[in-house]
C-alpha cells in the first residue's frame, strides 16, 4: 500500500503569517503576472492562497477546506493521488526530462496503453503538453494527410487559445481580438446534422466537434450525432477529429465521451485528466494510415517537452488507477446521484436554476440570467465549494467533481447549491 503522505501545514517563516505571504503573493502577481485578475479575485472575494489538496478537498493558506467541483475536467482521480504521486516520484528519481537523443521508454509504454483504450483502430498517439497542442497537431495531421484546406467546427465549441485551435472555436468574444485567423474554417450549429452535411465538402480536411460542448454549458448533442457525422465524413472523404480535452479519461463514466455512441474517429485529442491530476500532458491519437505522414519525415510535428518521462510515467499510472479502483463505475454512479440531486435543487428553485444537464460527473446548471453566475459562484464559495463558470456560456456554471468524491461530500455539494440558490432566489425577489 503506498502511504498517502500529507504535506507539512503553512509555516509562516520569513513570509510572516499567511496575511501577509498572502498581500505579498497577490502583489507580485498584479505586478509580474496579470494585474486584472487579482482584480477580479478580490472583487469576488477570493483573498486567499490555495495551499495544499488531496482527493477532493483543497486546502487553503489559512487552513479552511474547500470541496473542488471546479478545475476544468483535470482531476478525475482527485488531487494528488498517491500511486500517481508516487510514479512521478520514482521516474524524477532516474530521469526528470529526456535528453531528446535517445529512446526512452515511458512514452511507448503510455502510448501502448493507449492503443487499448481509445476507440476502434486508434494506434499511433502523438505526446505534447496541452489540450490546445494536441487540437493544433491534430489540426495539421489532417491538412497534411488530406491535403485539403477547409475545416468544419461547431458555433460555441472550444478547442483552445492558440491560432489554429481557436480559429476552430466558436466564440467571438475570444476570436476576434486575433483577426486573420485560420482560413477557410466554417461553424455551424451544434447538434445539427443536416447543417453539417451541406457545409462538409471536397475541400474540406475535417470535421472537429466535442462529444459533449463543455465550455458552451454542457451542451449534450441528441442521440446519433456522433455517428452521423462520422457518415458524412466518409462520404465527403473528410475526416472526423473529436476533442476529448475536457471529457476523455473518464470523466464522463466512459473513457472517452464518444464510446456512448461507439462513434470511431479519425483523430481523438486528450489532456486535463490524462496527467492523473498530477502533471500537465496533452496528446492525440490516430489510425495508422493517418498517421503515415511521419513515415517520410519523423520530424514533421515534434515537441522538446511532449512525451517527457515524468508526465508518461503520471499518464501510465493514471490509467492503471482508473481501471483498478473502478473510477468510470464510479463516475457513472456517482454522476447520477449528483445529477439528480441537482435536479431536485432545480426544481425547488426554477427562477434561479433553469436547467440540469450533463453526463457523468461533467454537469452544468444553465441560470435564469448571466449575473446569477457570479453571485452563485461567490456564495458557494462561503460555502466552501468550489464551482466554475463557462468560458463560451456565462449563465452556465459547472459542477465537476473527482470521481473519488465520497457520498458525504456530494451531499454537502448539494446543501451548498441549495443555499446559493436560495440566496439567489431571494435577491431576485427583492429586485422584482
Amino acid at each position: 500500500m503506498i502511504k498517502d503522505e500529507r504535506p507539512a501545514p503553512y509555516d509562516p517563516g520569513p513570509g510572516g503569517a499567511p496575511d501577509a505571504f498572502v498581500e505579498r503573493a497577490f502583489s507580485d502577481y498584479a505586478r509580474y503576472v496579470n494585474d486584472s485578475m487579482v482584480r477580479l479575485w478580490r472583487f469576488t472575494g477570493f483573498n486567499t492562497l490555495e495551499w495544499t489538496a488531496r482527493g477532493a478537498t483543497i486546502t487553503d493558506i489559512h487552513g479552511q477546506e474547500y470541496l473542488d467541483c471546479g478545475g476544468y475536467g483535470v482531476f478525475v482521480h482527485g488531487h494528488n493521488h498517491p500511486r500517481v504521486v508516487r510514479a512521478v516520484r520514482d521516474q524524477l528519481d532516474r530521469m526528470a526530462l529526456s535528453g531528446r537523443t535517445l529512446p526512452h521508454a515511458a512514452p511507448a509504454e503510455l502510448g501502448r496503453r493507449l492503443a487499448g483504450v481509445t476507440p476502434g483502430d486508434l494506434q499511433y498517439t502523438f505526446f505534447c503538453n496541452s489540450g490546445a497542442e494536441a487540437v493544433e497537431g491534430s489540426l495539421k495531421l489532417a491538412r497534411g494527410f488530406t491535403g485539403r484546406p477547409g475545416f468544419v467546427a461547431t458555433e460555441g465549441a472550444f478547442h483552445g487559445k492558440t491560432f489554429g485551435a481557436l480559429s476552430v472555436s466558436g466564440r467571438e468574444l475570444f476570436r476576434k481580438p486575433f483577426y486573420p485567423l485560420l482560413p477557410e474554417v466554417t461553424h455551424v450549429p451544434y447538434g445539427d446534422v443536416e447543417a453539417m452535411r451541406q457545409a462538409v465538402n471536397e475541400t474540406t480536411a475535417a470535421v472537429i466537434v466535442e462529444p459533449i460542448q463543455g465550455e458552451n454549458g454542457v451542451i449534450v448533442p441528441p442521440d446519433g450525432y456522433l455517428t452521423a457525422l462520422r457518415r458524412i465524413c466518409d462520404a465527403a472523404g473528410a475526416l472526423l477529429i473529436l476533442d476529448e480535452v475536457q471529457t476523455g479519461i473518464g470523466r464522463t463514466g466512459k473513457m472517452f465521451a464518444c464510446q456512448y455512441e461507439d462513434a470511431v474517429p479519425d483523430i481523438i485529442a486528450m489532456a486535463k485528466a490524462l496527467g492523473g491530476g498530477v502533471m500537465p500532458i496533452g496528446a492525440f491519437s490516430a489510425k495508422p494510415k493517418i498517421f503515415s505522414l511521419f513515415d517520410e519525415n519523423p520530424y514533421i510535428h515534434s515537441s522538446t517537452f511532449g512525451g517527457n518521462p515524468l508526465a508518461c510515467a503520471a499518464g501510465i499510472a493514471a490509467l492503471e488507477v482508473i481501471e483498478e479502483e473502478g473510477l468510470l463505475e464510479q463516475a457513472r454512479e456517482k454522476g447520477r446521484y449528483l445529477l439528480e440531486g441537482l435536479r431536485q435543487v432545480q426544481r425547488q428553485y426554477p427562477g434561479v436554476i433553469r436547467e440540469v444537464r450533463g453526463r457523468g460527473l461533467l454537469i452544468g446548471l444553465e441560470l435564469a440570467t448571466e449575473g446569477v453566475t457570479g453571485m452563485m459562484i461567490s456564495e458557494l464559495m462561503n460555502h466552501h465549494v468550489i464551482i466554475i463558470h463557462s468560458l463560451n456560456n456565462p449563465k452556465v456554471i459547472r459542477v465537476s467533481p473527482p470521481a473519488v468524491i465520497t457520498t458525504a461530500q456530494l451531499d454537502a455539494v448539494l446543501a451548498a447549491v441549495g443555499a446559493g440558490a436560495g440566496q439567489a432566489a431571494a435577491v431576485i425577489d427583492e429586485l422584482v
